[in-house]
């Protein structure tokens, strides 16, 4: 009897984001969570500043070379993950403090990268295909942030991440940090699994807490939760720009300015800031 040929795998590689499970935290390193980042603050800000650059010049050569040069890579492979484990910490997702150096691979939270070959017109038309991924990014990004001193409170109180808020904390995270890496063109997968991956994605079997990274339903619920909270925060924001400005042309925000909020110094996903 004749069957169907399997369908073929994806081959699609996208960025992984690898975290243990939620344990117990420190209340004094919950407690004081911000100040004690400022000084990594200040690092994040001066290497995002040579991550816009370097991207900029990665720009040019992938659309030369079909790639980013090898110094642009490097750089973008060491920032992405810095960047990415201090979002972590202050996401409250871990308690451990993340070093000031760009290779870690003792600390709890691991990114996986792949540079590789680009297409050219997918790395020329880059800033106009990465803008529904940077509204996604930016509105669940913005929902956790306009609840995150209430987070910050059951955290506190509890010692600990709650399950579901991790699972929808972590699935924030790995969004942001696949969107990152398609926009400065480490990645060429479009970012998506927002809401999780299905059950035995990984063939092999589960790599670590996040890989695969399922979702409960309280989990994908609070997603929805945040992603509701950032678009009332974002139509706010819009009508209450649109009030203050009148008729002032210069105030109207830079869709430009959005697509590249991961790379301009300042703190990353705060509310109202997609």
């Amino acid at each position: 009897m004749w069957q169907a040929p399997p369908a073929p795998v994806s081959r699609e590689w996208l960025p992984v984001l690898d975290m243990p499970a939620p344990g117990p935290q420190n209340r004094w390193t919950v407690l004081l969570r911000a100040l004690l980042l400022i000084p990594q603050f200040v690092v994040v800000w001066v290497l995002s500043v040579v991550a816009f650059f370097a991207t900029v010049i990665g720009w040019f050569g992938a659309l030369v070379l079909g790639r980013l040069p090898v110094f642009v890579a490097d750089y973008l492979a060491g920032y992405v993950p810095y960047e990415t484990r201090v979002t972590a910490y202050l996401m409250l997702t871990v308690d451990r403090y993340p070093p000031f150096r760009f290779r870690a691979p003792e600390y709890p939270v691991q990114v996986g990268l792949k540079p590789g070959e680009l297409n050219r017109l997918a790395v020329l038309f880059r800033i106009v295909l990465v803008i529904p991924a940077s509204i996604v990014q930016g509105l669940v990004s913005a929902g956790w942030w306009a609840v995150s001193f209430v987070l910050w409170l059951v955290v506190l109180v509890l010692g600990r991440m709650p399950q579901a808020l991790y699972e929808a904390t972590t699935a924030i995270l790995r969004y942001r940090l696949r969107y990152t890496a398609y926009l400065v063109m480490l990645s060429s997968a479009y970012p998506k699994r927002l809401f999780g991956d299905e059950p035995g994605s990984e063939p092999e079997g589960p790599v670590s807490a996040t890989r695969p990274l399922v979702l409960s339903g309280a989990g994908r619920g609070l997603l929805v939760v945040f992603l509701v909270l950032g678009l009332a925060s974002w139509v706010t924001s819009s009508v209450t720009t649109t009030v203050t400005s009148n008729d002032d042309d210069d105030d109207v925000t830079n869709p430009t300015q959005r697509v590249i909020a991961p790379l301009v110094p300042g703190p990353a996903g705060r509310p109202g800031h997609l």
